[in-house]
């Protein structure tokens, strides 16, 4: 069952059966980041978080033209001279990119346009990024005189790699979809027409999967991004104590049965 859109809202959700979209709604200004848009992210996210018939949450944009163009300029101006103001501008953000990288349940950024600045900051704070061949993606602070966020740094060397990561930051380039398909900063590239499609079949089979199995996977990819490098007393009971779930039960029955596996648990 579809909600009905909200187009008078720069960013809002809109739930689709299983799949759970954030989306950029801020067409004219090709979705540029506000400091208001950045504040509403981690109540949005938690929204869908805490919704049990979504399993899977996609970030994008209300229009296919753009993902999202960076930051509003506008909001540099308005915080140039006013230390506290950068400071909540700074935090805003932090806290926005951090909500979603933390999201409890996988998330897709599904892309088109140009995913620039905090367009990638978006992007790569999700699980995956699906893109369509018109995409265009790259971190340009240099451009403008900024330092890129340490956080958001070490998120595109998680991602990347070293080398790419300072190829992007030291020459502000642009890429193409293939091109940021070689560096490692997507995941997949389908011709424009496709995407949703696309976007949307990966996403179910995510849906239709344990999602206890997902999340707990997650959790632990969460704990190695942040520096854990061997199980501790807690990590260790999530492997056992999967073996009492009724994922498991669900799972290795239909494996014996020879059918497909319907796993009913969503957090509750």
């Amino acid at each position: 069952m579809m909600d009905a859109f909200d187009s008078s809202a720069h960013i809002y959700i809109h739930k689709r059966g299983s799949l759970g979209y954030l989306l950029l709604n801020r067409p004219s200004k090709r979705n540029a980041m506000t400091m208001q848009m950045w504040h509403a992210l981690p109540t949005l996210l938690k929204q869908l978080d805490s919704e049990p018939a979504v399993r899977v949450i996609i970030i994008a944009s209300s229009d296919s033209a753009a993902f999202c163009s960076g930051a509003d300029i506008a909001t540099f101006k308005a915080v140039a001279d006013d230390e506290e103001a950068r400071e909540a501008n700074r935090m805003a953000i932090r806290e926005g990119q951090r909500a979603l990288a933390r999201c409890e349940k996988p998330t897709i950024a599904k892309i088109s346009g140009p995913c620039i600045g905090a367009g990638c900051g978006i992007a790569i704070h999700c699980d995956m990024r699906l893109a369509d061949s018109s995409s265009r993606l790259g971190i340009t602070p240099a451009k403008l005189g900024l330092i890129y966020p340490l956080n958001d740094t070490k998120q595109l060397m998680d991602l990347v790699g070293v080398s790419n990561a300072k190829k992007m930051l030291f020459t502000a380039r642009v890429m193409d979809a293939e091109e940021a398909l070689e560096f490692g900063l997507i995941d997949y590239v389908f011709a424009p027409e496709d995407l949703g499609a696309e976007c949307e079949k990966i996403a179910h089979t995510m849906a239709g999967l344990s999602q206890h199995a997902l999340r707990g996977m997650k959790k632990s990819m969460r704990r190695v991004l942040d520096g854990q490098i061997d199980d501790d007393a807690e990590t260790a009971r999530w492997f056992t104590d999967a073996h009492d779930h009724a994922d498991y039960s669900e799972g290795v029955a239909a494996f014996f049965e020879k059918r497909a596996a319907k796993f009913t648990w969503n957090g509750d």
